[in-house]
């Protein structure tokens, strides 16, 4: 049986923190004072940690959740309850329940979620958006469709691929009826519009993209924003790969009461 130190382990061979951003809060949110010396009885995988995360992974057997977002990223000045944040906090604790998550230790790896979210559209030659601090790790991925393809049917892949009903978009370029060359960042991403232009992609996609971000590059090139929770659910599937190759016999669950906070009307 594995530790939950063994399992952390795992994960971190394959996006250490000193991979995230400064303002990030990726690794243990809470933890047993032996966590090497800890069995790990079992691996919730979600994105977000809530009251009801911490409810499935007790109903589960799991006293380990491994989440995207941090449980704790603004900083808890007292645990009473009051939030959801500290109910969760002490849901965990009463239950035994150790956190750990890896926000953008993740999505920085060499083969984080923005090169998953590619691999799944099709994307080739994939190289990262906006590099990061070692070769080969950064925000985002720059690829290109092996056959254009047009405006509609990209749309529709995206689509299909991120799971999203809807999808925001602009016009993009007068003239340009086909895609081939395609950047991307999950997550909100807004900020790589204008590098995505200047390396030469035809289209971009993240998520929470401002108003005025699509007036004043949707002409540019085109936009789609795909919703935050679409962008990142397939990091489930990443944290469950990881372990389950490291530990092919032991239970990980990908949370299946987790739905996007967003709904569609």
């Amino acid at each position: 049986m594995p530790t939950l130190q063994d399992i952390v382990g795992a994960i971190e061979s394959f996006a250490h923190p000193g991979l995230q951003e400064s303002w990030d809060n990726t690794g243990w949110q809470l933890t047993p004072t032996t966590p090497a010396a800890t069995e790990c009885t079992g691996v919730l995988v979600c994105l977000d940690v809530t009251p009801e995360r911490v409810d499935e992974a007790a109903a589960s057997g799991c006293n380990l959740i491994v989440s995207h977002h941090p449980l704790i990223f603004r900083g808890l000045k007292s645990i009473t309850g009051a939030t959801p944040s500290e109910r969760t906090v002490l849901s965990a604790i009463g239950r035994g329940i150790a956190v750990y998550s890896s926000h953008t230790a993740l999505d920085s790896a060499s083969l984080g979620v923005s090169h998953e979210l590619g691999r799944l559209l099709g994307l080739t030659s994939m190289e990262v958006l906006s590099q990061g601090r070692e070769p080969g790790t950064g925000l985002g991925v720059l690829g290109r469709f092996p056959l254009p393809m047009e405006r509609a049917e990209f749309i529709a892949r995206v689509k299909e691929v991120y799971g999203s009903p809807v999808v925001r978009v602009t016009g993009g370029p007068d003239g340009v009826t086909a895609i081939s060359r395609v950047a991307l960042c999950s997550g909100s991403g807004g900020e790589f519009i204008t590098l995505a232009r200047t390396l030469g992609a035809e289209a971009y996609i993240t998520s929470d993209v401002r108003y005025h971000d699509f007036l004043d590059y949707g002409r540019d090139l085109l936009i789609v924003d795909t919703g935050h929770y679409e962008s990142e659910k397939c990091t489930k599937s990443i944290f469950s790969r990881i372990i389950s190759e490291k530990f092919p016999n032991f239970a990980v669950r990908m949370s299946q009461s987790e739905q996007n906070p967003v709904a569609y009307v």
